[in-house]
């Protein structure tokens, strides 16, 4: 009797959190830096999303689609070349929609150095 095959879902095991965003924010922002033309507004995101002062539905909703951005896999696979990251630009596009009055002076700046340092 031969075993069928399965898919390997432990990824999902847990839910991703904040902690699976901040480890994994910097990889995926230098492996999609050519497909995000809009990377500093989401790196500018994430500090809004790590700030204090910000709401905690702001919080929420920048957490969720950078969850989505980072997750090894989701509706479209990030390492399909050209096409990977175009799901993940749907979702960020739409959650920086949702936050963008909460962005401040001081989370673009902190991207913009975050960048130039990583660049």
């Amino acid at each position: 009797m031969t075993k069928s095959w399965k898919p390997d879902f432990s990824w999902m095991k847990r839910p991703f959190d904040e902690s699976d965003v901040r480890e994994k924010f910097w990889p995926t922002v230098k492996r999609a830096a050519s497909y995000v033309p809009f990377m500093e507004d989401v790196v500018a995101a994430y500090y809004c999303a790590l700030d204090n002062r910000t709401p905690l539905r702001a919080k929420a909703v920048m957490f969720a689609a950078l969850a989505y951005f980072v997750m090894p896999a989701d509706a479209v696979p990030d390492v399909l070349v050209g096409i990977g990251f175009t799901d993940d630009v749907a979702v960020l596009t739409a959650a920086l929609a949702a936050i963008r009055a909460h962005l401040t002076p001081a989370h673009r700046l902190a991207a913009r150095a975050a960048l130039a340092d990583r660049g």
